[in-house]
């Protein structure tokens, strides 16, 4: 018989080429995570000092969508990205209720403020509260430049003027669909008032001619939360890398790193994920 077997070795090859394809591939998840979050946390700069951290720890690279929240939040509801890091309450609540996530964790917090000119020509400082302060803006026809896209910032504006029992219509009241950074400059250029987060406004002030005109409403508070896209909706997600990042951020590293981030002597966001919350994702995940 002249048997050779060497012709095996090209069918064997093959065989170990594909196998050890297929392992490398188990090996190597996805390691791109899609984020969706407010221009807040980009404009700041924030994520640009979060995120090398995360990726030096996890090796993930995460690619950022700076939008509205409104705009992040759809983004998650039709499975464009893996995770969105947002500000506004009720609509993450929602956001988690209609099943389009399975949690939302908390991350941190800052406040609005009311910035305008120098000479405050409406005389808001001295305002009971944030929509008091709008409703002398309103009446004195001074420049209201709003974000005007659907933002948590706006969000949050809009229902300040339904407090005040304002409808904010007319020449003064200009919306600029635009990030936050943007706005800032309109409203340094119209001489406007605005309401901006307090972390974009401190990365902002040197940059343009105003100030904090009104602050100090409990109806100010910002809280931030990250919420993972749901799996079950649409498992083409890189859900593994969405609970990395969550769980990084919400980390005992992760929020130090929040808490060390500043500008000058300014904390720009306060951390406010609880150890109680990280221990049961840690068990959970």
């Amino acid at each position: 018989m002249n048997y050779k077997p060497f012709r095996l070795l090209p069918s064997l090859l093959l065989f170990f080429l594909l196998f050890s394809g297929l392992t490398l591939a188990a090996d190597n998840p996805n390691k791109t995570i899609k984020l969706a979050t407010t221009t807040s946390t980009d404009n700041s700069g924030l994520l640009s000092y979060l995120l090398p951290k995360f990726t030096k720890d996890t090796g993930y690279q995460v690619h950022v969508i700076a939008v509205g929240t409104g705009k992040a939040l759809r983004m998650g509801q039709d499975g464009d990205v893996d995770v969105v890091l947002v500000h506004a309450r009720p609509a993450e609540d929602k956001f988690v209720a209609e099943g389009y996530g399975p949690q939302r964790y908390d991350v941190m917090y800052n406040d609005f403020v009311i910035v305008g000119p120098k000479d405050d020509p409406a005389g808001i400082s001295h305002a009971k509260n944030a929509a008091d302060a709008l409703a002398a803006i309103a009446k004195s026809k001074s420049v209201f430049v709003s974000r005007g896209d659907d933002s948590g910032t706006n969000k949050k504006e809009l229902r300040l003027w339904k407090a005040a029992g304002i409808k904010p219509e007319g020449s003064w009241y200009r919306e600029a669909g635009q990030g936050m950074g943007k706005v800032l400059q309109i409203s340094g250029e119209m001489g406007g008032y605005t309401l901006t987060d307090r972390g974009t406004w401190l990365a902002y002030k040197d940059k343009v001619p105003l100030q904090i005109s009104y602050q100090g409403d409990p109806q100010l508070f910002n809280p931030y939360g990250i919420i993972a896209v749901s799996p079950k909706r649409h498992p083409d997600t890189n859900y593994q890398g969405a609970l990395a990042l969550i769980g990084w951020i919400i980390s005992p590293e992760g929020q130090k790193s929040i808490g060390d981030f500043r500008i000058g002597d300014n904390r720009l966001f306060t951390p406010s994920a609880s150890p109680e919350e990280f221990a049961a994702f840690s068990k959970d995940h």
